[in-house]
């Protein structure tokens, strides 16, 4: 079985939303921006509510912001 991760786009989107901070992003999802660093750097995968949570502050779909990524080893 491969190794299977959560990729995303949140970096992309923040820079396409005006150049949003962490901080802004952490503050329209109810989360630290540490929270959203270890997210966006991918050490850490958001529940379900939140990846909607980010999805939304970006007005974007969970779909665009977050993809499964199975990687064959």
């Amino acid at each position: 079985m491969g190794k299977e991760r959560i990729r995303n786009t949140i970096r992309r989107h923040r820079f396409d939303a005006n150049e949003m901070t962490q901080q802004e992003l952490a503050d329209k999802a109810g989360v630290t921006r540490q929270a959203i660093l270890s997210i966006e750097s991918g050490k850490y995968n958001p529940s379900l509510e939140l990846a909607f949570r980010i999805a939304r502050a970006f007005g974007a779909r969970i779909e665009d912001v977050f993809s499964w990524d199975e990687e064959d080893q």
